[in-house]
């Protein structure tokens, strides 16, 4: 298996170093920016596997740099933030991220979760290859979501939760349930999260004339793909 690479970005130089010195013993490949600029020079020479990336930046802040990143590219995103206000982290979720963890933190913490992203963003050879769901079309192994031949431009957050409803059509699946089969684990906040993330599938969907309520929700329970209407 080939080394993984990680792009950390923070204006913190300690931080960065503090993070980069665990992700090599986890022997992950790493490269370290400091601002909003550089982190999209990095980006588009490197193409990290997956990029650790501060919300509050010199010159280019944290949600610019990740809207800017969503317009050229999937990586996997794991926000770093400073605050601790609810709506910073759904708007970073909003903008594409996939994951967050809130300052202080532990650096082996930002490694698990990077390592539990990379898992689930692994494309899997024992299922079905193709799931279809109307004009929906989920392909697996080339970890692609299509309606009719227009390609969706989801994160791989967005994919492997629209991929985990399609595959059980009718069964209801809790937030709770949604986040331990999609981020591998589970945290305070993930109702507002897995929220902002069907939020943002169904804006998708509606922009490409797929209606938005393919996604329904069962009050007081959470999310579904309903069955035969879809047929």
């Amino acid at each position: 298996m080939m080394q993984p690479t990680v792009l950390i970005i923070d204006d913190d130089s300690k931080l960065t170093q503090l993070v980069q010195t665990y992700f090599l013993k986890e022997n992950f490949s790493t490269y370290i920016g400091h601002d909003g600029y550089q982190a999209l020079q990095l980006v588009r020479e490197k193409k990290p596997d997956i990029v650790i990336l501060d919300l509050m930046l010199p010159g280019l802040n944290g949600w610019e740099v990740c809207r800017q990143i969503r317009k050229e590219s999937d990586v996997p995103i794991l926000m770093l933030t400073a605050r601790d206000e609810e709506n910073d982290r759904l708007v970073g979720l909003e903008m594409g991220a996939d994951d967050y963890v809130t300052k202080p933190f532990s650096p082996r913490e930002v490694v698990a979760r990077a390592k539990a992203i990379l898992r689930r963003t692994q494309k899997g050879s024992s299922k079905e290859i193709q799931l279809k769901v109307g004009d929906l079309i989920i392909d697996r192994e080339r970890h692609l979501v299509l309606v009719g031949a227009e390609p969706l431009d989801l994160t791989p957050t967005e994919f492997k939760i629209i991929e985990l409803l399609a595959a059980n059509r009718g069964r209801v699946f809790s937030r709770l349930h949604i986040v331990e089969q999609v981020q591998g684990y589970t945290f305070d906040g993930y109702e507002r999260t897995i929220d902002a993330h069907i939020k943002n599938l169904r804006r998708k969907l509606a922009g490409h004339s797929c209606n938005p309520q393919l996604i329904q929700t069962v009050y007081g329970i959470g999310y579904k793909i309903a069955g035969d209407e879809y047929a």
